[in-house]
């Protein structure tokens, strides 16, 4: 049997309905805030590591520490959204974010720099799932929870590119420190919003799930810091392997508590339903593949069409804008119309088509921005803007209200390890057949890496299409709708 969600003023038990979209207005930040710090701290790397004297050994570590605190603690942070109420976790989660982003733009050396990072990602594990829950319980009618997941979902496909373009900016013409800075007035304005949001009650039954939390935070730790660690070292090296062995043996482990555990951390049923599987399916490769396609965007208009960092970041706007209208002038209009599939599917093929068309580069294509880059960016934007609202609400629908914390750390945990993967493989991927290329003679270096660039994007391509053939069957049915309640 389904438990009723809606959020209702203390004390007269009535929803709120003036005050739905004011939580929306402040899960968005949020969202903005955990989406834009995955990537606007790479641009401003080489500035900081100047100003800090950072060792090229160590500068990573102001990306990796934010990484794995990150993914490691999101489902411990979803369980104590659910303890503590999602309101309270999340308001906790933007306070706690603003001051570690502080800290960390007035940082004075290196260590201090990745401990704010850090605690970036600690505040960051619990603010998350605690918004999706807030927009969960929040938006129950249909037409109202698409409009929302699709302005939700739109901030979040939108934000890794706008943490590339604000990063450049900020660093060109102010300094490195205020791409941690700038994180501060967002957060306090979100917790303002906040006041506005209804309360919601927190779960006073059962413990902390101990075996299920050290396993979970070690397990994804490994896998996430492995993914990093493939890139400059490769997937055969020893520490890499070592790290994925280690991680996979934690998570099995974990596994095999959670079935036993009387408060598991991440119930199994959350992920052992086939609809909602498929949504942590589709969002996982979805963000493989893109977070892939984001850095040999980069990576293709500095090094070989000599863009700034700048001019590269305004390229990605025409992503993040075809992204806006595909969540929410297609998917936020028609989810809870039409079955998750009908938009899952067809944002993957699209994403997967955008990839196609930047397969057929070469060094000497002409007409790169408009033939080229325009459509592959509108294509992607479009694909990512349709995944992400029905995932979204897929991951979290029907659930009880003591599984929505759950399912919400378990729907971000999938979008960070598709990230770390996605960079770490296609980079990897890219690597290797730029190498192979310019060994194999007669070939000049932009030639071999244009073409490293178009054999990983080729993998993001068959990595999309597993994705939408997998999603198809998965996201049930298709002229129907599945009915989700436990």
């Amino acid at each position: 049997m389904a438990v009723e969600t809606e959020t209702v003023e203390p004390g007269t038990g009535e929803p709120v309905a003036g005050r739905r979209w004011w939580t929306l207005a402040a899960v968005s930040a949020a969202q903005l805030l955990v989406v834009l710090d995955g990537t606007i701290v790479n641009i401003a790397l080489p500035s900081a590591q100047e100003s800090l004297g950072m060792s090229d050994a160590s500068r990573q570590w102001a990306v990796t520490a934010y990484a794995l605190a990150f993914g490691g603690l999101l489902l411990i942070g979803g369980r104590v959204s659910g303890a503590l109420g999602h309101r309270r976790t999340f308001v906790a989660g933007l306070v706690g974010f603003a001051a570690a982003s502080a800290l960390g733009g007035a940082a004075t050396e290196p260590g201090l720099l990745f401990g704010a990072r850090a605690a970036q990602g600690v505040f960051a594990a619990a603010l998350a799932p605690a918004g999706l829950s807030l927009l969960t319980t929040t938006f129950t009618e249909p037409g109202e929870r698409g409009r929302a997941f699709g302005v939700f979902a739109a901030v979040g496909a939108a934000g890794s590119a706008v943490g590339l373009i604000a990063g450049g900016l900020l660093t060109e013409y102010a300094d490195w420190r205020w791409c941690l800075f700038i994180n501060v007035p967002m957060a306090l304005l979100a917790v303002l919003g906040t006041v506005f949001v209804p309360r919601d009650r927190p779960l006073r039954e059962g413990r902390l799930d101990v075996p299920g939390a050290l396993l979970s935070a070690a397990g994804f730790a490994c896998v996430v810091y492995a993914f990093n660690e493939a890139e400059p070292h490769g997937w055969g090296s020893v520490k890499v392997i070592t790290l994925l062995n280690c991680g996979v043996v934690l998570l099995v482990a974990f596994t095999a508590v959670e079935v036993r555990a009387s408060h598991p951390l991440l119930p199994m049923r959350v992920l052992l339903h086939r609809a909602r599987a498929g949504a942590f399916v589709s969002i996982t490769l979805m963000f493989l593949a893109m977070f892939g396609f984001y850095l040999f965007m980069s990576y293709y208009t500095q090094g070989v069409l000599g863009y700034s960092p700048v001019q590269a970041g305004l390229v990605l706007i025409i992503n993040a804008a075809a992204a806006l209208v595909g969540s929410t002038l297609i998917a936020g209009r028609l989810l809870g119309r039409v079955a998750p599939g009908l938009l899952i599917v067809p944002g993957l093929v699209a994403a997967a088509a955008g990839m196609l068309v930047l397969t057929r580069l070469t060094e000497h294509s002409g007409h790169v921005l408009p033939a080229y880059l325009v459509p592959a960016l509108v294509l992607t934007g479009l694909g990512l803007g349709c995944v992400m609202p029905p995932t979204a609400s897929l991951a979290t629908a029907g659930m009880r209200w003591h599984d929505i914390g759950a399912a919400s750390a378990a729907y971000h945990a999938s979008q960070q390890l598709g990230a770390a993967l996605g960079t770490a493989l296609l980079n990897t991927i890219a690597a290797t057949a730029t190498a192979s290329y310019l060994a194999s003679g007669g070939h000049t270096a932009k030639a071999a890496t244009v073409h490293g660039y178009t054999t990983a994007l080729t993998i993001g391509f068959g990595i999309l299409v597993v994705a939408a053939c997998l999603t198809a069957a998965l996201v049930v049915p298709w002229g129907r709708r599945e009915r989700l309640t436990e």
